[in-house]
């Protein structure tokens, strides 16, 4: 059965890069733990690293960290449906918000629970997905504190998630400023300019983020190690936090070309056929994961000698060429993964998930 492996210490040494480099910075970090899944295994082995702040976007998940430690902050990172507000005033301390109608109904829910329900307003900054419009934000800020039982602790803003967009120097000393004239014009504390992301990371290793953001919100660079910008592993951390290892289920050599009238497959595709490679044959490898788990575009093969070919929705396939690492059924084969191949591996619940 294929499983996945994350790697105690290579997290632990990434969550130290992390921790090492805003303290240099002054500034304040919570851990998006989104892409967990909410794997309680998993999971234990953020809140051991000594994490006080998690993020997430399924409430699900925040439940099952206060479950595990009542103590930690808990961000819920996305605008939440009327129907689950009360569900997240349970379970976040925190929550990310852009619509006023929607604060109003946590203001009244927390005034049921009896409690006082933090929130950052989230700032549109030109990558179109949350946020409020710059030149809506005073008139925005002027409802939300009069609200009961609503605390507001931040501005912040999502870049590159939809569109692209990239940070830079210029936006967030944008955001910054918004900070300085609410608070200014309300005469309000607002602790937190939370607009760091694992995107936002590279502004800081290269001296280029404004002083007054002062609060990230990082998942990938945690668990990957990765420079957005450049898109490479920063020196000092860990790209394989998370392995995946799937076993041979099938090796037979076949010819490389289909044979028969060719049609869609399940997945819409029709095969493109190379007439030069008729008559010619490689070993050909089965794994016992499919699309079920991971689009194979995800997967980084540890062998840099095979080929994925495609998959089902239960099975994986590769050319091996002449098979020069005699690979046979029983053998398990090793990938590293990008960010969208471990959210679906992680997902699965076919997959096995270990801790070494």
């Amino acid at each position: 059965m294929a499983y996945l492996t994350l790697h105690r210490k290579k997290l632990q040494d990434n969550f130290n890069y992390l921790k090492n480099l805003f303290e240099e910075h002054d500034v304040s970090w919570g851990i998006v733990s989104k892409l967990l899944c909410g794997n309680r295994k998993f999971l234990k082995e953020l809140i051991d690293l000594g994490v006080h702040e998690i993020h997430d976007s399924r409430i699900s998940n925040l439940a099952k960290i206060k479950e595990i430690n009542p103590e930690i902050q808990t961000v819920y990172i996305k605008p939440v449906s009327k129907r689950n507000i009360a569900k997240m005033v349970k379970y976040a301390d925190v929550s990310l918000n852009s619509e006023l109608t929607t604060i109003r109904w946590i203001s009244e829910e927390a005034q049921k629970q009896g409690k006082t329900h933090k929130i950052i307003i989230m700032v549109e900054t030109g990558d179109l997905r949350e946020g409020v419009m710059g030149d809506h934000l005073v008139d925005f800020y002027a409802q939300i504190f009069e609200l009961p039982n609503i605390e507001v602790i931040g501005l912040g803003t999502n870049l590159n998630c939809l569109n692209g967009v990239m940070p830079s120097t210029d936006k967030l000393i944008q955001l910054s400023l918004y900070k300085q004239i609410i608070e200014l014009k309300f005469n309000k504390k607002i602790p937190w300019v939370s607009a760091g992301t694992s995107v936002t990371i590279p502004l800081m290793l290269h001296k280029q983020l404004p002083k007054g953001v002062n609060h990230f919100r990082v998942g990938e660079t945690l668990f990957f190690g990765v420079d957005l910008f450049e898109e490479k592993v920063i020196d000092g951390m860990h790209g394989d936090v998370f392995e995946l290892y799937a076993e041979i289920i099938e090796m037979q050599e076949k010819p490389l070309l289909p044979t028969g009238t060719l049609a869609a497959n399940p997945q819409g595709e029709v095969a493109e056929i190379d007439e030069s490679l008729y008559g010619r044959s490689s070993f050909r490898a089965i794994l016992d994961i499919g699309l079920l788990d991971v689009d194979p575009k995800y997967l980084i093969p540890e062998d840099g000698e095979f080929e994925i070919l495609g998959a089902s929705s239960d099975m994986l396939i590769l050319n091996l060429g002449e098979n020069p690492k005699h690979y046979k059924v029983g053998d398990t084969v090793k990938f590293g993964l990008k960010y969208m191949g471990a959210l679906g591996i992680l997902n699965s619940s076919y997959v096995d998930k270990l801790v070494e």
